[in-house]
Formats: structure tokens, C-alpha cells, sequence
């Protein structure tokens, strides 16, 4: 436990190599010392670190859990591999209950959004049992992202006819679509 603290730490304050040291030196390693290590190369830009890490957690017969898949769909966004998503997305759905996890349903369609594939961030939004503001910030990002601009408005009269009001966040997604279009005076 002790470990796992040390290395999140190091790993939280961006000295990767020294939390990977950490990590390597642990007597065990289990779901929460890889996701922690997973965790830290993703908040620091490093998907195809994370993915690496993830495959060989794998090989090491370590089970992935909802942090861990959170952490490794944000590194499938971060480098836009649809490919690796769907294998991913494969991976937890054999899991089950997982998959039935609103913030990794979540995560799903942020992935998908960030890779280009929107219809696969369609689908998974739609199949959203709860759509809260992060779900719906995600979904609106997706479209924001590619600046498709309609799209992304029309999804914010949607979200705030169903009663959830936006936030900066949102607001924010929005506007970056009017600028990839050059249409400030619409944003």
C-alpha cells in the first residue's frame, strides 16, 4: 500500500521514471498499483505509455477494473486509436457489470468522440441509462471536437430541454465548434 501511495505520488507530480521505479521495485502489483501507474502516464499525455502498460498488466494476469478502464479510454482519446478503443470496449463488455458502469459508458463515448468515430459515440450515448452532465458534455465534445457546429447547438437545446443545465465545460465545447467553423459571431 505503501508503495502504491509513493508511486501515485511521484506519478501526480509528472516524476514518471521515478514512479515506474517505484512501481518495478513492488513486491506485488495489483489492479490499483497498475491503474495508478496507468493513471499517471495518462494525465500527463502519455496514452501509448498507458496502452503499453495496460497490455502487459494483462500479460501479468492482472483484471482490469472500472478505474482502470477510465484511465485507459482517456489514453485511447488522448492518441485517437479507434482501433485499440474497440478492443477495449470488447474487453468490457465480457466483464459485464462493468459495462453497465454510467462513467465508463461515459468514458466510452468520449473515447469514440475523440477518435472521430461518432456514430459509435451515437450509439453508446443512446444507450446511456442515465444521462447526467458529464455524459452529455462528452457527447457535445464529440461533435465539437470534429466543428460540427449545428450538431453540437442542437445537442445543447437538447440537454437543457431534458433539465440538465450546462456548465462552463459545456458552454466551452460549444464555442470551440463556432471556431473551427471561423463563426464568432454565432458563438
Amino acid at each position: 500500500v505503501l508503495g502504491t501511495a509513493l508511486m501515485d505520488m511521484y506519478a501526480k507530480c509528472g516524476m514518471l521514471d521515478r514512479a515506474k521505479g517505484v512501481f518495478e521495485e513492488l513486491p506485488e502489483r495489483n489492479v490499483v498499483s497498475w491503474s495508478a501507474l496507468i493513471a499517471g502516464y495518462v494525465e500527463h499525455g502519455h496514452g501509448d505509455v498507458a496502452l503499453e502498460c495496460f497490455m502487459r498488466m494483462q500479460n501479468e494476469g492482472v483484471t482490469p477494473n472500472a478505474i482502470t478502464f477510465l484511465c485507459i479510454l482517456k489514453a485511447c482519446g488522448i492518441i485517437g486509436s479507434n482501433q485499440a478503443g474497440n478492443e477495449i470496449h470488447g474487453d468490457i463488455s465480457k466483464l459485464g457489470s462493468i459495462g453497465k458502469n454510467t462513467m465508463v459508458s461515459t468514458a466510452l463515448v468520449d473515447m469514440y468522440g475523440k477518435c472521430g468515430n461518432l456514430a459509435k459515440a451515437q450509439e453508446m450515448f443512446d444507450g446511456l441509462l442515465e444521462r447526467d452532465l458529464i455524459s452529455w458534455t462528452a457527447f457535445i465534445s464529440a461533435y465539437a471536437y470534429r466543428g460540427l457546429r449545428h450538431e453540437a447547438s442542437e445537442l445543447l437545446s437538447h440537454m437543457q430541454e431534458g433539465g440538465v443545465p450546462p456548465n462552463p465545460v459545456t458552454f466551452a465545447g460549444v464555442l470551440k465548434a463556432y471556431s473551427h467553423m471561423k463563426s464568432m459571431d454565432k458563438g
